[in-house]
């Protein structure tokens, strides 16, 4: 009887360990670290053109806001010492697309701490587009009281503006086609790592914080 060779353990190790192919149409802009970078350096930039940390009152846009904000938030206690108040504000009834889609919007969360009246608001988004989010962020904010000023920070900002809308604060441009995707997926905690993938294609499956959905038109 012929005795039938094993493959040496090496081989089999090699064979187990072979990644599994890449999502198609699916690319990584920004990794964990890169997110990490940005968002440190954003922190400075604020303390740098704020002289009044004291005023300031993050306000993120979920969902993909919500990570970075609280990224945010630690930076700039790490950096100024303070705690900064961090509200969570939901934009999906101020959007002036709700007739248009002829869709019943899904609602997320708000939570706001306290009164924005004479606070330095910064809204906190993960990828900035039409400028339609941060217009119905400001809308949204008025119901919280009189703000003495907004600045607006995005990770992304991919351009395509509808509407005049400055980004104060940015983490990385990168230009798209229209047709294209940028998504923030993950959480930022254990092991689920932030990261910004660009989308070739209508791939619905690919989820995250910024999920499809009321955010596609940003």
């Amino acid at each position: 009887m012929p005795i039938l060779e094993q493959a040496p353990p090496e081989s089999r190790v090699l064979a187990d360990s072979v990644p599994p192919p890449a999502e198609q149409g699916v690319r990584v802009i920004l990794d964990d670290a890169g997110i990490r970078r940005s968002i440190t350096r954003i922190a400075h930039e604020i303390l740098e053109r704020n002289d009044d940390a004291e005023s300031l009152y993050l306000v993120a846009i979920p969902n993909g806001g919500v990570p970075l904000a609280r990224l945010l938030v630690e930076n700039l206690k790490q950096i100024g010492g303070r705690d900064i108040p961090l509200g969570i504000l939901d934009t999906t009834l101020y959007r002036d697309d709700l007739v248009i889609r002829g869709e019943r919007p899904r609602l997320r969360e708000t939570e706001m701490p306290s009164s924005v009246d004479e606070k330095l608001v910064i809204l906190v988004d993960d990828v900035v587009s039409t400028g339609r989010t941060i217009r119905a962020a400001m809308d949204a904010l008025m119901d919280f009281g009189r703000p003495r000023g907004v600045q607006v920070v995005s990770l992304v900002d991919r351009g395509h503006r509808e509407l005049p809308i400055k980004i104060d604060y940015v983490g990385k441009n990168i230009p798209t086609r229209a047709d294209e995707k940028v998504r923030l997926r993950g959480q930022g905690a254990g092991d689920d790592p932030l990261e910004v993938v660009l989308m070739t294609h209508a791939d619905e499956a690919v989820g995250g914080p910024a999920e499809a959905g009321w955010g596609e038109r940003r």
